[in-house]
C-alpha cells in the first residue's frame, strides 16, 4: 500500500515547490533565490560528504566487533535520502533533506522502524533491527520455540531406533551424489 503514494509525490511535490519558488522569489527576487538553491545543494553536499564518511567508520567498526549494523545503515539510508532532497531543487524538499541529518530526526525515525523490523538469520535466527540477536524466534509471533532443554523431550531406547549401513535413497545421505 505505501507504494501506491508514490504517484501522488511525484505530482504533488513538484506543485508545492514551484508554488514555493513563486512566493520566496516574489519576496527576495530571482537572484537571491537560485542563489539560495545553489547554496543549499552546495551544503547538502558537504553534509553528505561529512556524515557519509562517519556513518562508514561505524558500520566498519560494528562489523569488525561481530554485530549487525542495522542502526548504522539505518542512518546510512537516511543520510542518502537527506543528500538526494538536498541536492534536488526546491526549499521544501531541502527543509526535510536538512532535518534528516539531524541524529535526533533520524533516531525517531529509526525507533519508529525498527519497532517493525525482524531480520532472520541462518538456522531461524531472529535479529531485531538495531542488531540484537534473538535466537529463539520473534517473541511477538506467539511461535516462539522454547529455549534448549526446555521442550518436549523424545527419549529413545536401544530398540526403537537402529544403525547400521546409511539408507542411499534417505534425503539426508549427504553421499547420495558422490
Amino acid at each position: 500500500m505505501p507504494f501506491a503514494f508514490v504517484p501522488f509525490l511525484l505530482l504533488i511535490v513538484p506543485i508545492v515547490e514551484i508554488g514555493a519558488f513563486i512566493v520566496i522569489g516574489d519576496q527576495i527576487g530571482l537572484w537571491p533565490t537560485l542563489g539560495m538553491i545553489l547554496v543549499t545543494a552546495v551544503i547538502g553536499t558537504m553534509l553528505l560528504r561529512h556524515q557519509g564518511f562517519q556513518i562508514m567508520n561505524r558500520i566498519k567498526q560494528e562489523t569488525d566487533s561481530g554485530r549487525m549494523p542495522g542502526r548504522a545503515l539505518g542512518d546510512g539510508a537516511m543520510i542518502l535520502v537527506a543528500g538526494i532532497l538536498l541536492l534536488t531543487p526546491g526549499f521544501v524538499t531541502d527543509a526535510i533533506g536538512f532535518l534528516l541529518f539531524v541524529p535526533l530526526i533520524r533516531s525517531a525515525i529509526w525507533g519508529f522502524i525498527a519497532s517493525r523490523i525482524t531480520v532472520v538469520g541462518p538456522g531461524g535466527t531472529t535479529f531485531s533491527a538495531d542488531g540484537m540477536q534473538t535466537p529463539y524466534g520473534d517473541p511477538m509471533d506467539g511461535k516462539r520455540p522454547p529455549p534448549p532443554g526446555e521442550g518436549e523431550i523424545i527419549d529413545l531406547d536401544a530398540d526403537e531406533f537402529t544403525s547400521g549401513p546409511a539408507n542411499p535413497d534417505s534425503p539426508w545421505n549427504d553421499k547420495k551424489d558422490r
